[in-house]
């Protein structure tokens, strides 16, 4: 009996499909493991845990240390995933110290972690002074001088910054000029010809030389008693006439013929005039501060902020564009997140920014998905870690049973965040559930349902069962801490401040 040739026809046919749906399949795979490894970048730790030398951000670089304070940073990955560059900065200023007058070509918003602190910046060609504390926020815009003081007589101040590189000039992570200086670190001036600077401010070739070298303590100095007196101490211990005197020679406001007028005069006014009574004192200091504060941008305190969400087991507060004005110019966001030992926050997405956390204090662990549903993070975290979450990518974090677990970060949008969780009383499923879910899980409404209602809670949830345990985890599981790491890159360039690095 012979075989039809439509039949012998189709069993080709068949044989043929059956290696190409199997390549197929294997391709997929393939393409999601070649996917998943370049999302990590080939940078797989070495006895670390999955992920973490992706999404920890474990290296700093001092930039700026002085016996008066430090500042350090750590720079963020670049890449397809970010967005737009965003780098992490840590400001320590002993009491009665000074961050000396500068600006930058990238922008900052300031977070007041510990102590309290002076802001001098101009405004519309006017000093804005504002005085922060604990919880503040303050956008300082790129290119706008400023210095800042440490106002306290005992504590140390500690600040957090975000450090957007959108605008700056390409070559290195950030740019400093600064304003004051002398021989370390050298102010601006001193790219131009001492003639030239004479002329400038109307004083002798030698008083521009000695006015130009006799600092040299570094970016950040005392402006006290305390320390081996500066030349900030000195001109503080001037009397009131002296350093009025003073600043008139620095900023070459000496009066000029009649005939030239006003706006000439204000012409040769150099504008460091601005900056330099209110840092130094002035008996009418408060009433300035009162006339000029207006519509001019103040500062924004988080913990002074009802929370956006709160329940039994924690709370978080989100500041946007609508909420404080001037984050609608750089389009950064802030956030600040308080978990309860053994709390979680429910599994979500942020779907318009990547998230950059720096842990204010407790531990916990923070989970990390990649878009093919592989684990791409799991790890402990404790005080002063730094953690990234790219955008789109769902995450979680989970405060341990020891304390509570306070988490303060930056996201790159400014716009108001519309969080999409995948678990909890507000999750995505719950807003999908119907028949098209339960078809796409393989199971039924009842199921899909009963399912769902076993969580009563949304946002932040009870988690004992998913909470690590109080015991320590074991060095050589645990990951390594920021801190710990900018210590052994401090040892080597502990003596050499870095203005601009790559």
């Amino acid at each position: 009996m012979r075989t039809p040739l439509w039949l012998l026809l189709l069993v080709v046919a068949v044989l043929l499909l059956i290696p190409a749906e199997s390549y197929g399949r294997r391709g997929r795979v393939e393409e999601e493991e070649e996917e998943e490894e370049e999302w990590r970048g080939g940078r797989r730790g070495y006895g670390r845990g999955e992920g973490e030398d992706l999404f920890l951000l474990q290296d700093s670089t001092r930039v700026v240390q002085t016996d008066a304070g430090e500042m350090r940073v750590v720079r963020t990955f670049g890449g397809r995933i970010i967005e737009r560059p965003m780098h992490i900065g840590f400001i320590t200023m002993e009491p009665k110290s000074l961050f000396i007058p500068q600006y930058l070509d990238s922008s900052l918003i300031i977070f007041v972690r510990r102590g309290e602190a002076k802001l001098g910046t101009i405004y519309k060609d006017e000093l804005l002074e504002r005085w922060l504390k604990i919880g503040d926020v303050f956008r300082i815009p790129a290119g706008s001088a400023f210095y800042l003081i440490n106002t306290g007589e005992t504590q140390r101040l500690h600040i957090i910054c975000s450090i957007d590189a959108s605008e700056s000039l390409g070559l290195r992570t950030f740019q400093s000029f600064f304003i004051g200086g002398g021989t370390y670190p050298t102010s601006v001036l001193t790219g131009f010809d001492p003639e030239t600077l004479a002329t400038a401010f109307n004083v002798s070739r030698d008083e521009v030389t000695d006015f130009l070298t006799s600092q040299q303590e570094g970016p950040i100095v005392y402006v006290n008693d305390s320390a081996q007196p500066s030349v900030w101490t000195k001109f503080l211990q001037l009397k009131k006439q002296d350093r009025l005197q003073h600043l008139k020679r620095m900023e070459g406001s000496q009066e000029l013929p009649e005939e030239e007028g006003e706006a000439e005069q204000q012409e040769r006014s150099w504008s460091w005039r601005k900056l330099l009574p209110s840092l130094f004192g002035s008996d009418n200091a408060r009433e300035d501060r009162g006339r000029r504060r207006g519509k001019a941008p103040d500062s924004y305190n988080l913990y002074d902020r009802k929370p956006d969400f709160r329940n039994n087991y924690g709370w978080s507060v989100a500041l946007h564009e609508s909420d404080y004005e001037p984050l609608r110019h750089s389009g950064i966001g802030v956030y600040l997140v308080n978990l309860t030992a053994g709390s979680m926050m429910a599994p979500h997405v942020n779907p318009t920014a990547t998230e950059y956390a720096i842990v204010l204090r407790g531990s916990g662990t923070i989970q990390i998905a990649y878009p093919n549903g592989s684990s791409a993070l799991k790890a402990k975290v404790s005080e002063g870690d730094i953690f990234w979450v790219p955008r789109y990518f769902p995450f979680c974090q989970i405060s341990s049973r020891t304390g509570p677990f306070e988490f303060f970060g930056f996201t790159t949008s400014a716009r108001k965040n519309r969080p999409q969780f995948l678990a909890g009383q507000n999750s995505l499923l719950h807003v999908l559930r119907g028949p098209e879910l339960a078809a796409s899980l393989g199971s039924t409404d009842d199921r899909v349902r009963s399912f769902l209602d076993a969580q009563r809670e949304a946002v932040i949830l009870p988690s004992p069962s998913a909470a690590p345990p109080d015991e320590a985890m074991g060095e050589e599981n645990r990951p390594k801490m920021a801190t710990e790491r900018v210590e052994n890159v401090a040892r080597s360039i502990a003596n050499e401040m870095v203005v601009g690095f790559d």
